[in-house]
C-alpha cells in the first residue's frame, strides 16, 4: 500500500494506492474507451463510470468535492500510470540511473 499526496484546485489529498484503487482505475480506463469508441454506448456505460469514479474517489482523504472530482480522478490516473511504468522498467531489469564503465589503466 502506497500513500501519494495530489494537490487539486489548491486542496491537498491523500491517496491511498492499494490493488483495489489500480484495478478501479484500469477499469475506468476502459469505460472511457468503449464509450470512446462507441459513443452510443456512452448511455449504458455512463452508470458505471459514475459508480467506478466514485469508488476511485474513496481512496482519497479529505472527502473530494463535486467542483475537486474531476481533476482529482485526472491526477489519480496519472499516478496510477507512473506506478504501472516504474513497475514495468523494474520488471525489466533496467537500472535507472547508467552504470559507469570503469576504465582501465594504459600501461
Amino acid at each position: 500500500m502506497i500513500t501519494k499526496m495530489i494537490e487539486v484546485n489548491g486542496t491537498e489529498f491523500r491517496l491511498t494506492l492499494t490493488d483495489q484503487v489500480i484495478n478501479h482505475v484500469n477499469n475506468l480506463k476502459n469505460l472511457y474507451n468503449a464509450a470512446y469508441e462507441d459513443p452510443e454506448s456512452f448511455e449504458e456505460v455512463s452508470a458505471e463510470i459514475s459508480s467506478t469514479i466514485n469508488e476511485i474517489a474513496t481512496a482519497v482523504e479529505p472527502e473530494a468535492s463535486d467542483s475537486d472530482l474531476d481533476g482529482l480522478i485526472q491526477e489519480i490516473i496519472k499516478v496510477v500510470d507512473n506506478k504501472a511504468a516504474e513497475m514495468e522498467q523494474e520488471l525489466e531489469g533496467k537500472p535507472e540511473k547508467p552504470t559507469k564503465k570503469k576504465n582501465k589503466a594504459k600501461k
